[in-house]
């Protein structure tokens, strides 16, 4: 069994209003030589930006932006841009995130190539109701009852002004083409779901009509065990290895006090990103320390980001919805640890 050591926190909120509140699930690249975070900000009104700084070594920041990088220019995101992930392909950096409108959140996509100034792309995931979206999904036959309880809104929100849409977060990009394609994960509850396309052009409503109709061929992870019962998602972006696609994602399962969100693996095919091969059936950690028990959520370790340092993987993470934590392992024995329990 793999236990990973817990560094603890390695950054929390300051004074200043953009991050008073909180800061949290943050995306990570190493560059140069640094590694560079892009974290979720969180102002005293709940709204967020994405806020930077970047590590002089793995745990140790060593500067820090006083505003924010990135926030809200848009209707689609004009209530928070939140949770950001960041891989490198082409010679650009995409980050990721959700946009969230007052209404709905959503995935989208902002690029750069030098880590300072993004171009915002728009939403990126399918945008349709939850009608909709059971017309398409469900034309094979009956959908897993949780698509329901997790994304019919219907009866829950209701804005004249805005169309109540299925959520679509946790949007994550492999960190390089396989056979020429751009792969990516995102999350509609409870399974995480796979695409690929040539260009993101490709991205428009014919193209998301098509891909839902065959839903079920693009689930590349659903839950399965009791730590993820309730609901699972993507988290950090995945890891290249002989033996596959290292995915950290984040499982969920519900008790008395509320849910419970824990650290989870898997591996993934090279060559076939939509096929697993084999997944931890522990979490790989969990809340446990004050700082993941007690906060702005109780409970909640949410892994977005990680650093490779020879063969120590360090896993940065959203505690309890108010700071960033990290844990690290050694990715040999993770790897031998999750090929011990193949699908």
């Amino acid at each position: 069994m793999i236990i990973p050591h817990k560094h603890g926190i390695i950054l929390e909120q300051t004074d200043l209003s953009f991050e008073v509140r909180g800061t949290l699930n943050p995306a990570v690249i190493q560059h140069g030589n640094s590694i560079h975070l892009f974290y979720r900000a969180v102002s005293h009104d709940n709204y967020s930006t994405i806020g930077y700084c970047n590590l002089i070594n793995p745990l140790r920041v060593d500067s820090r932006l006083e505003i924010p990088l990135l926030f809200p220019q848009h209707e689609y995101e004009s209530h928070g841009v939140e949770d950001p992930r960041i891989v490198y392909i082409d010679d650009q950096f995409y980050l990721t995130y959700t946009a969230y409108n007052g209404v709905n959140a959503m995935g989208a996509l902002a690029t750069s190539t030098d880590l300072s100034r993004f171009e915002k792309h728009g939403i990126i995931v399918p945008q349709v109701t939850y009608d909709e979206f059971k017309h398409l999904a469900g034309c094979r036959g009956d959908l897993n009852e949780k698509y329901a309880r997790y994304n019919d809104k219907s009866n829950l929100m209701t804005r004249p002004d805005k169309s109540v849409l299925v959520w679509d977060k946790n949007l994550l990009f492999f960190p390089r083409r396989v056979n020429g394609k751009l792969y990516f994960l995102h999350r509609i509850k409870p399974d995480i779901q796979i695409a690929s396309v040539e260009n993101l052009s490709e991205l428009n409503k014919d193209f998301w009509d098509n891909y839902l109709l065959q839903l079920t061929d693009n689930i590349v992870l659903s839950p399965v065990h009791e730590h993820e019962v309730s609901y699972i998602g993507g988290g950090c972006p995945p890891i290249e290895t002989p033996q596959g696609w290292l995915l950290i994602y984040h499982g969920v399962f519900d008790t008395t006090k509320g849910y419970v969100y824990t650290a989870c693996a898997a591996l993934l095919d090279l060559e076939n990103p939509g096929k697993e091969i084999a997944r931890l059936p522990y979490p790989l950690f969990k809340p446990a320390q004050d700082w993941e028990l007690k906060g702005e959520v109780n409970n909640v370790c949410f892994p977005t980001g990680t650093a490779l340092i020879e063969d120590t993987l360090f896993i940065y993470y959203g505690a309890a919805d108010s700071r960033i934590a990290c844990a690290s392992v050694q990715l040999s024995e993770l790897i031998n640890e999750l090929l011990l329990h193949k699908k």
